[in-house]
């Protein structure tokens, strides 16, 4: 499905932010990426949808190197991966409904997109999804009338609505209290199951992940070194990954 072979980036010459990044993932699951703050966890999940551009090498999706991508071929190979960001990145005077059709923007043609007309079939798929992250009824309600939690859900069911083959989810906690964060990851968690999708996230609640992913990437200094299930995650481990141990009290 997704493989990183030998990925790079850095923003400023010779001071790379991921350093030979190698990673595979395949079938279905939860994957959470942790690590310090400014290890390359965001920058890692930004490649490859490249929404950041990485430095060197490749970002395989279904065998085609993304990295290689542009234009047309690029905004259709990103049809199938979903993203779920930290800040929502709704449409805050739209409705609810208006932003998760927007889900199927690359799928209609520029005149349809402006017109804001999408088939019935998008139209039911978008009642039902708001149904399963448990918005029923929050059709016509306005983005900027909900809270982060409610937001997070659009957002989960916008990712959803593009039919993708890979979600990708980059810190989705973060802005969330501990109750709605763990209901947000419970939800993102079904819905890669159910889907048999498989989800990438990004995130720094070290509990969190190990209580729902079924495989952790630990990162430090902008390189992979830690991978396996929450299992093998050793104290000694977390110390690699974050650095100290005082945290671990």
């Amino acid at each position: 499905m997704l493989k990183l072979n030998h990925l790079s980036k850095s923003y400023v010459a010779g001071v790379p932010v991921l350093k030979d990044v190698n990673l595979e993932i395949t079938g279905h699951g939860v994957t959470a990426i942790i690590g310090a703050s400014g290890t390359g966890k965001s920058t890692l999940i930004r490649c490859i949808n490249r929404l950041v551009e990485p430095t060197e090498g490749e970002i395989l999706f279904d065998g085609v190197d993304l990295a290689k991508l542009s234009g047309t071929s690029l905004r259709h190979a990103r049809r199938h991966i979903g993203m779920v960001f930290q800040e929502y990145n709704l449409v805050e005077r739209l409705t609810v409904m208006e932003n998760l059709l927007s889900g199927r923007l690359g799928y209609v043609s520029a005149w349809q997109a402006w017109r804001r007309k999408f088939p019935p079939e998008d139209i039911r798929h978008a009642f039902e999804l708001l149904d399963t992250v448990g918005l029923a009824g929050f059709a016509n309600q306005r983005a900027d009338a909900l809270s982060g939690g409610q937001r997070q859900r659009v957002g989960i069911a916008r990712a959803v609505m593009q039919g993708p083959k890979l979600m990708l989810a980059d810190e989705p906690t973060s802005s969330l209290d501990p109750k709605t964060s763990v209901e947000i990851m419970e939800l993102l968690a079904e819905v890669g199951r159910s889907r048999s999708i498989p989800v990438l996230i990004n995130m720094h609640d070290v509990e969190l992940a190990k209580r729902f992913a079924d495989r952790i990437v630990g990162m430090a200094g902008g390189a992979i070194v830690f991978d396996g299930p929450p299992t093998e995650l050793s104290d000694a481990m977390l110390t690699t990954i974050y650095g100290g141990q005082g945290w671990l009290q």
